[in-house]
């Protein structure tokens, strides 16, 4: 097989599917085919109509079906812009892997660190996966976890298994828990949020989600923790999976995660920062589910990173 990313015009590939492709979206594949090609690059060339396939344009969002043949272009290294991981970061995510079987991926992702390139990120956590793992062709993200936030971040390594779990996302059969640090004392116990959710709304220019009655329905129960004086440690567990739903769910109570500049509190926030606080103190500390067609139970948990730790403690030492 030629190298996509060698430099210079390598011939053009045609590659066809096998029933491990099959219901693709051919955008996903062709970034797995090459390997550290941004994907806004990888946009351009369907835009232009490079990629084909079975002799016809085709569209980021097609599904690949068995026998589909998929003529990929050579691809020059200048023109795609493609850029290494940074020294040091494969080796950090390695060191991250939480947990792996023979079909997925699970580990906790960095604070600070796309789950994909893209939207002016040129290298994520996926295209780093891809460089450690040259041998295993079918790495693909479950789910994505907002930049700002850790925690567990599911990888596929078979096609069946990205199938299988998005089929129990779907069903809402995945569980999945985050840790938050909230503004304020949280008062009573267990509370369902129920606000649906409007994406892409416009203010000032940004595009952020906001609770609307013309939104999708969205559902989230928080749990608290610890109270200190003046923030609370709350768990989160999603029965929906919106945009940035936790994020925008606290702030639509009253009580903003502590470190987000979009949705929270700019006050608090400079307050946190006396604690040690410099990111969004959202991370995703427990996921369970059940693969199809099997009895094994995987439940996989992600410590707290040192520095959202570090932040509680000091809480604890100047609450009253």
């Amino acid at each position: 097989m030629n190298n996509p990313l060698s430099k210079g015009q390598s011939g053009a590939r045609i590659i066809e599917i096998d029933v491990e492709r099959v219901g693709q979206r051919v955008d996903n594949f062709l970034a797995s085919q090459l390997k550290g090609v941004p994907k806004s690059h990888i946009y351009r060339i369907l835009r232009k109509g490079e990629v084909r396939v079975n002799g016809g344009r085709t569209r980021p969002e097609y599904r690949l079906q068995a026998g589909d043949k998929v003529r990929i272009p050579p691809i020059r290294l200048a023109e795609s812009g493609e850029v290494r991981p940074l020294p040091g970061t494969v080796e950090r995510l390695q060191s991250r892997i939480l947990y792996e079987d023979g079909g997925l991926i699970v580990l906790n992702k960095p604070a600070g660190m796309a789950v994909h390139g893209g939207s002016g990120v040129s290298y994520g956590v996926i295209e780093a996966l891809r460089t450690m793992r040259p041998e295993a062709r079918h790495l693909e993200l479950v789910h994505r976890l907002d930049r700002d936030t850790s925690g567990c971040l599911m990888v596929a390594k078979k096609r069946s298994v990205l199938r299988g779990l998005h089929e129990l996302l779907r069903q809402g059969k995945v569980e999945k828990r985050y840790l938050v640090l909230l503004a304020g004392r949280w008062e009573g116990g267990l509370r369902e949020i129920t606000a649906p959710l409007r994406k892409n709304v416009l203010q000032g220019g940004e595009r952020i989600v906001r609770v609307s009655e013309e939104g999708k329905p969205a559902v989230s129960l928080f749990k608290p923790v610890t109270r200190f004086r003046q923030a609370s440690l709350v768990e989160v567990m999603l029965a929906t999976g919106r945009t940035h739903q936790i994020r925008v769910h606290a702030a639509h109570i009253g009580q903003p995660i502590a470190g987000d500049e979009k949705y929270g509190d700019a006050e608090f926030n400079r307050w946190m920062r006396k604690f040690g606080l410099k990111r969004l103190f959202l991370h995703a500390h427990f996921v369970a589910f059940r693969l199809p067609g099997t009895k094994e139970e995987v439940s996989v948990s992600a410590p707290l990173d040192d520095d959202l730790r570090l932040v509680l403690e000091n809480l604890e030492d100047k609450d009253d």
